[in-house]
């Protein structure tokens, strides 16, 4: 196992679509909504939230927007996405659906993904489907201190560590970026062996293209894995 690389990068990410879990009715009642603003997705936000269990709550209103509300993670907070025309009254509703909605989708993949022991089985499972079982992790495990990373690997003591912002990540890119690193135990470099190796993961091309559309959701309001509904009941 090669040693000489300390620790090798999955991808930066200035995204952070992780939560933490807590009580939907705390956040809607710290909300303190303002004056509606037609304003589209990438103007000046309408605060509405404050701290809680589950983070800031941020409402966005959208002239574009008419029938839809959507609701997604970003950089430690949950963000919703509304019509313009929104009353305060049609806000709070919404804002307490979606918010609930995220929250029981969150938890769902948490329960599937399990913990740290669970991490290393799949780990293992993921080399043995895809790299004929060559990479030998030491150690697979959460962590909740990458804040530009999805995940790192450390081929000198076999170690790899998968931020927990990607619980909230459909599981195709975690196993994405679990493999990534697994291939880091085996070529700690970005050259031609290790994406010919990355590339043996089925669905390798449709998870780098998922974590791209997170960062593009930045800058144009799209989300990439936000829960979404539409306003007729």
């Amino acid at each position: 196992m090669p040693g000489s690389t300390p620790d090798a990068d999955a991808y930066p990410e200035p995204i952070d679509p992780s939560s933490s879990t807590g009580r939907v009715g705390r956040a809607v009642a710290a909300a303190r909504p303002r004056r509606p603003a037609d304003e589209s997705p990438a103007g000046r936000p309408d605060l509405t939230g404050g701290p809680g269990d589950i983070g800031a709550v941020e409402v966005r209103r959208s002239a574009r927007r008419r029938r839809t509300v959507t609701a997604y993670r970003e950089k430690g907070r949950t963000v919703v996405l509304i019509p313009a025309a929104f009353s305060p009254a049609e806000e709070r509703r919404w804002v307490a659906q979606m918010v609930a909605k995220l929250q029981t989708r969150e938890e769902r993949r948490r329960r599937s993904l399990g913990g740290d022991d669970e991490l290393m089985v799949r780990a293992r499972m993921l080399s043995a489907a895809h790299l004929d079982g060559l990479a030998e992790p030491v150690s697979v495990r959460w962590v909740d201190n990458q804040n530009r990373r999805w995940g790192s690997c450390t081929p000198a003591d076999g170690s790899i560590r998968l931020s927990s912002r990607l619980r909230s990540m459909p599981e195709y890119v975690v196993d994405y970026v679990l493999v990534h690193e697994l291939v880091h135990l085996l070529e700690p470099g970005h050259d031609a062996n290790f994406w010919a190796l990355v590339a043996r993961y089925p669905l390798a091309e449709r998870a780098r293209g998922f974590l791209e559309g997170v960062e593009l959701a930045a800058t144009d309001g799209t989300v990439p894995d936000g829960d979404s509904a539409d306003l007729v009941d």
